[in-house]
């Protein structure tokens, strides 16, 4: 039998990206402490907090088995770690840092099974080269699209893209959040695939 699958986030984009994998699940939102461990490096912090996304839910389900997925991104430029901006200000202020400059984005991938306590983490790289970008075309997308809940200041699978040069990844869903060809891959160890007749 299958388990249930429980999204651990709160994250619109994040069910997006499940929704078009054609998966059932359900959401469930953590709410833990996202702060860095001083000396933590940003692989360190988004693997530690994806599992701790999804171990919060485990806490929260009242020992019901499921499968669960917690995810975390950070954004990392000038070895500086950036997350959400919040608001326009602080995305146009963002976003001016990146210009000519290579953005690493870091995703931390959890899979969680409560049945047999077994939890699967992954952290998936994604670089992203901005072009030079005037100070208007910046507040102009930032207006456009509001980026404010997506680490780095941007949705790349909307106008964001005509921020960039190039992208370097194995997975352009990592930059939305939930890097799509590695959950399917952990999923599977569970039963999980939704190219199997029910």
């Amino acid at each position: 039998m299958t388990l249930p699958l429980i999204l651990g986030s709160g994250s619109k984009y994040r069910r997006e990206i499940l929704d078009k994998l054609h998966l059932k699940y359900e959401v469930v939102k953590p709410d833990i402490d996202e702060s860095a461990i001083t000396s933590e490096s940003p692989q360190q912090l988004v693997g530690r907090l994806a599992e701790a996304k999804a171990r919060a839910v485990e806490k929260l389900m009242a020992h019901k088995q499921a499968v669960i997925i917690g995810s975390d991104q950070v954004a990392v430029c000038d070895g500086q770690i950036l997350g959400k901006p919040g608001n326009a200000e602080n995305a146009v202020k963002q976003l001016l840092g990146f210009v000519g400059k290579t953005v690493t984005f870091y995703t931390g991938l959890a899979v969680l099974n409560t049945a047999t306590e077994e939890c699967e983490v992954r952290v998936e790289p994604f670089n992203v080269e901005f072009r030079h970008l005037s100070e208007n075309e910046i507040e102009r997308y930032v207006e456009l699209e509001e980026p404010f809940d997506c680490a780095g200041s941007f949705k790349s699978e909307g106008l964001g893209i005509s921020l960039f040069n190039s992208l370097k990844g194995n997975d352009p869903n990592t930059l939305i959040g939930l890097p799509a060809i590695a959950l399917l891959d952990m999923l599977r160890t569970h039963k999980i695939n939704p190219l199997n007749k029910e």
